[in-house]
């Protein structure tokens, strides 16, 4: 960082490490312990749309990667939009096997960003709940480098339950790298990924 930038408090934007997403299976370990959340088998990636051949061979890319596991007893990966035009890509594993979700997730991740879409990848994220079946997700925010959980409420229109992100945080703070800023935990209302995984069961 230059000294005009330390001057005027700019910060050089972190440096995209994918393999932070290893760090999850340990990470969901101690989240099991500390406050009885376990994986689901659901994750999924979210990238701003774009169009194009070259992008369009990378969709392939993926499908053909990760749908291989079907002759395995997996699940094909799934496309969709919501509502802000943003697409997400849906990764189905058995719920006991986070190792092999977040492979998948790390591979979207990878192709995408050496595709040159990497300015196009917003955040992945891997879902949990807990013995209510309450929903959680621990988010990677892709330019940020950092995780943050995400608890919507169910059953109710849009609110979160703050108290358990929080709780969540100080649980597995020392397994992931965690976001600090609190305005960057943004919501994730609908995402594929949070609801729970009748194949996990």
């Amino acid at each position: 960082m230059g000294l005009l930038d330390t001057i005027l408090g700019r910060s050089k934007p972190v440096r995209p490490d994918l393999d932070q997403l290893f760090a999850l299976p340990s990470a969901a370990i101690t989240l099991q312990a500390g406050a009885g959340f376990t994986p689901t088998g659901l994750g999924s990636v979210c990238f701003a749309g774009v169009e194009g051949g070259s992008f369009a061979r990378i969709r392939e890319d993926v499908r053909e990667l990760l749908d291989a596991d079907t002759a395995r007893g997996g699940h094909p990966v799934e496309f969709s939009q919501d509502a802000y035009g943003y697409t997400w890509l849906l990764a189905r594993q058995p719920a006991d096997d986070l190792a092999a979700l977040v492979n998948d997730l790390h591979t979207v991740n990878t192709l995408l960003q050496d595709g040159g879409f990497g300015p196009q990848l917003l955040c992945s994220l891997v879902g949990f709940k807990d013995p209510e079946d309450r929903p959680l997700a621990l988010v990677y925010l892709y330019k940020r480098g950092t995780f943050y959980p995400f608890a919507p409420l169910p059953g109710t229109a849009e609110k979160r339950d703050s108290q358990r992100e929080l709780q969540v945080k100080a649980v597995i703070g020392d397994d992931l790298r965690m976001e600090a800023d609190l305005s960057r935990w943004f919501p994730v209302w609908g995402a594929p990924g949070l609801a729970v995984s009748p194949s996990g069961e």
